[in-house]
């Protein structure tokens, strides 16, 4: 029922008010009493969260409502009004058509593996604990959780007087780094401010492709960067002061070298480049890889030793802050590593950056293709993880076949120093994808 980041589909079909009902009398019987209940821009959030919090108080749960705010502001508001969970209505960089639910521990983590899984059982077998008329929880409404949020950052950051920075909140639900901008001094201009969960100004992901109007604005003004959010503003990306789009593991290994120092650790995905790897190994810090997806590396970043978490996605995580991945507090540190150090275009341009191919194929039967995947990669006795997939570890670069989480695909990355050896590994990939599959048509 979980994916990667959540529950996530398609409205009416794949996500309903009575999954959201379920979801909320499964979160009341597991014994969590008092439940934050956020949701993002998007026209079907609030019929969604209804039944959610019905659900919730009709097994006996209190429901505190905060109305449309970001993930990362619900996620911490699960402590700040000292409740059990906490859940956002959202599909965060999804498509208008779809919607979620993403739930969350006092700590800002969401549910981990074993949560995750006993909301699972008592959902699918129909296993609730319902109250009579005398037992059911109340509903109230708390306003306050965004200047809170805001209040959070200024008191984290500072050294920003006089910035100038652009931000796209793409129509959604993150306000709050424009507010907390110009708390600490900047001066802001913003783009797809009006929130509208039809997200009429660009695409809900912000990347290269989507970010267009963004790199224009700051590349025809002064601005020193523009930053960029997704439809629930836990996601961030950057656009340097040339109005060129950062790279996302460019990204991370900035945010990762900023945070980490001798003898640290950064949590980051199976699929994170190298130039992560470098940037850290340049302060004597390091890579613990996790599986792909921000609720893992929000996972690993409670172990000792790891400071900070990132998935080039644009999930940005500080434990010492907050297990969430929060697109405002991203903001505003970037804002302020440029403050300090200067024009981000030449921090990025002194990472060292290297080779790396993609690309997808069609299979018929993912999980055969991959245990085929996995036996061959033993045959030839190459080092491989299969934490996520199959990664190959090779002393100057790896591979990584992996099969998609929603589609008849199995992906495949390579990368290297060398360009060359880069082509090699991604051809020699292929190749064992390419046998893997044919052999189950045999």
């Amino acid at each position: 029922m979980f994916g990667t980041s959540g529950i996530r589909g398609e409205v009416g079909s794949e996500v309903t008010a009575e999954l959201a009902l379920s979801v909320g009398r499964a979160l009341a019987s597991e014994g969590y009493e008092r439940v934050v209940v956020g949701r993002d821009v998007r026209e079907s959030g609030t019929m969604l969260a209804d039944a959610l919090a019905a659900g919730v108080r009709e097994c006996g749960g209190d429901v505190v409502d905060v109305g449309v705010a970001p993930t990362p502001t619900v996620a911490r508001g699960v402590d700040w009004l000292e409740a059990d969970a906490g859940v956002v209505i959202t599909a965060s960089h999804n498509p208008a058509t779809d919607n979620g639910i993403k739930l969350w521990s006092p700590s800002g983590q969401a549910f981990d593996t074993e949560r995750r899984a006993a909301i699972t059982d008592r959902v699918e077998n129909e296993r609730y604990d319902l109250e009579d008329w005398t037992g059911i929880g109340d509903r109230s409404h708390h306003d306050g959780v965004l200047e809170r949020h805001v209040e959070t950052i200024v008191d984290s950051v500072e050294g920003l007087e006089g910035l100038e920075v652009v931000v796209d909140v793409g129509n959604g639900a993150g306000s709050v780094t424009a507010d907390a901008l110009v708390e600490l001094g900047c001066h802001v201009r913003t783009l797809n401010a009006q929130p509208d969960g039809r997200f009429p100004g660009r695409p809900s992901e912000p990347n290269a492709e989507t970010l267009t109007d963004l790199q224009q604005l700051v590349g025809a003004t002064d601005a020193d960067l523009g930053i960029a959010h997704d439809g629930d503003g836990d996601r961030m990306m950057a656009v340097d002061e040339r109005g060129e789009f950062v790279p996302k593991d460019l990204l991370l290994a900035l945010f990762a070298r900023e945070a980490a120092g001798d003898g640290e650790q950064v949590a980051a995905p199976l699929n994170t480049s190298l130039a992560v790897d470098d940037a850290l190994a340049a302060v004597g810090a390091s890579v613990t890889r996790t599986a792909v997806g921000d609720v893992y590396v929000a996972e690993r970043a409670t172990d000792p030793g790891v400071v900070f978490g990132g998935e080039p996605s644009g999930a940005w995580i500080w434990p010492e802050e907050t297990l969430c991945p929060d697109g405002p507090y991203a903001a505003c540190t970037l804002a302020a590593m440029v403050a300090r150090d200067g024009p981000l275009g030449t921090a990025v341009d002194a990472l060292e950056t290297y080779p790396i191919h993609r690309t997808a194929i069609d299979v018929e039967n993912k999980a055969a293709v991959m245990d085929r995947v996995e036996a061959t990669v033993r045959e030839r006795d190459l080092a491989f993880d299969a934490l996520d997939g199959v990664r190959i570890e090779y002393d100057d670069g790896w591979t990584l076949v992996r099969p998609s989480g929603t589609e008849a695909l199995v992906r495949i990355t390579a990368e290297a120093r060398d360009p060359q050896r880069a082509e090699e590994l991604f051809a020699d990939a292929r190749a064992i994808v390419a046998d893997a599959a044919d052999a189950g048509t045999e």
